[in-house]
């Protein structure tokens, strides 16, 4: 049974976002309508702002489910035949800390303003969460994934987007195998779609007994590389983790997903998502292997793999311009946005790689796409060596794909055999 925090009307909206709703609404009937008598350009510009810095600020929301209450925040209003983005993060992070750089990005602007949002707090991660007492049972990953209809049930939302890193990752993965119907595309960061095995289990058994729970949060998160730097961004989330009020709830959160089951994936079987899927991992990451098994296990002609380089264990924090041309793409491959243009970065490289993608035109396609700062042309050797290379680069992808409503002909990032 899901509740709001209050008297919901039947369809599951609180009065309180029905109100927000309505606010939003008039506001915007006011501006398609001419001036009213004796209403000055000030006082409509006003009123425009006032509804700009509503929607900025998002609306916080909170709602009891079966595994316990869940905290989200939605920022914009819904748009006609359109699903929402829903967001979950990691481990240690909460939904600022975790997707603000991506969607505070300047490019990113474009997107947000045709869709609604919906950021997830898992639970005791939001801002100002109090301690869980001694012995709360903190719920599964599987459980976690079991709170999300009662969140669109709440907002009275049929159909989702979604973007998750690492825990949240598989909490989506999660949530789309058992409502399929709800979801029309993941991107998926970080994943580790299986259940931690024996030799998985023991080093994290040792680790744990040399290293604090901030410092494994920290190694979940980041590459040795970036912990090694200790860059002002690594430094940043040291503090965050380390510091942070809720600690204690971040380790239940940590256990939950150290237990999590495997998935149970497999290409062509009964257990797979049925959406299209974007799948991204830096270079460097810990969780790189991961992502590579997980897209071998995912359906081809759905699942599209972004590699990405100088981006660390977090592309969404090192690498938000890039992620977000990514997701941009993938969404006008899905059929959204069909008229958005390309971004300066694709503008800028558009002519110098012209002539190498039309050579590479007639190369055979794969399911994989790295992309490098440190290059603007293609790999050079066989095929078979560029495959096991796996190098492809952005560049290409924003010139062969201009509008990414090609996608399903070309498959942008189609260059090498899946693994």
């Amino acid at each position: 049974m899901c509740r709001g925090g209050g008297n919901l009307p039947s369809f599951g909206v609180s009065s309180s976002y029905q109100a927000t709703m309505a606010e939003l609404q008039e506001v915007q009937i006011t501006e398609e309508k001419p001036l009213l008598p004796g209403q000055t350009p000030e006082v409509a510009k006003e009123a425009e702002l006032a509804a700009g810095i509503l929607l900025d600020q998002g609306q916080t929301h909170s709602v009891e489910t079966p595994y316990g209450s869940v905290t989200f925040t939605v920022y914009g209003t819904p748009k006609p035949k359109r699903p929402a983005i829903l967001t979950y993060h990691d481990v240690g992070l909460n939904y600022k800390s975790c997707f603000q750089p991506l969607f505070q990005f300047g490019d990113m602007q474009e997107i947000i303003q045709n869709f609604v949002r919906v950021h997830v707090d898992a639970p005791g991660m939001e801002e100002g969460a109090p301690v869980f007492p001694l012995g709360y049972q903190y719920p599964s990953l599987d459980q976690l994934a079991d709170m999300i209809p009662c969140i669109l049930q709440y907002l009275n939302f049929s159909t989702i987007i979604g973007v998750g890193v690492g825990a949240g990752a598989y909490i989506l993965s999660r949530y789309a195998l058992t409502h399929p119907d709800t979801v029309e595309g993941l991107v998926l960061i970080n994943i580790d779609p299986n259940a931690k095995g024996w030799m998985d289990w023991a080093a994290h058994k040792l680790t744990g007994l040399t290293s604090s729970i901030p410092e494994m949060i920290l190694g979940h998160l980041f590459s040795q590389e970036e912990l090694s730097g200790n860059s002002e961004l690594i430094q940043k989330y040291r503090n965050i983790i380390t510091h942070a009020p809720n600690l204690e709830n971040i380790e239940l959160y940590w256990n939950s997903y150290n237990n999590r089951r495997d998935l149970n994936l497999e290409r062509g079987g009964a257990v797979t998502l049925k959406c299209p899927v974007m799948l991204v991992v830096g270079d460097q990451a810990p969780h790189e292997d991961a992502v590579v098994e997980c897209n071998s296990k995912l359906d081809p002609t759905q699942t599209s793999f972004l590699k990405m380089a100088d981006s660390g264990g977090q592309p969404q924090l090192t690498q938000p311009g890039k992620l977000t041309e990514a997701f941009k793409y993938f969404l006008q491959g899905m059929g959204y946005m069909a008229s958005s243009c390309m971004t300066r970065l694709s503008r800028s490289r558009t002519a110098s790689l012209t002539s190498a993608a039309s050579i590479d035109g007639n190369r055979s396609r794969s399911r994989t796409l790295s992309q490098s700062s440190e290059s603007g042309t293609l790999p050079s050797g066989p095929p078979e060596k560029r495959a096991r290379q796996g190098t492809v680069f952005l560049d290409v992808l924003t010139t062969c794909v201009p509008c990414f409503s090609l996608w399903r002909t070309l498959k942008f990032w189609d260059f090498f055999p899946p693994v």
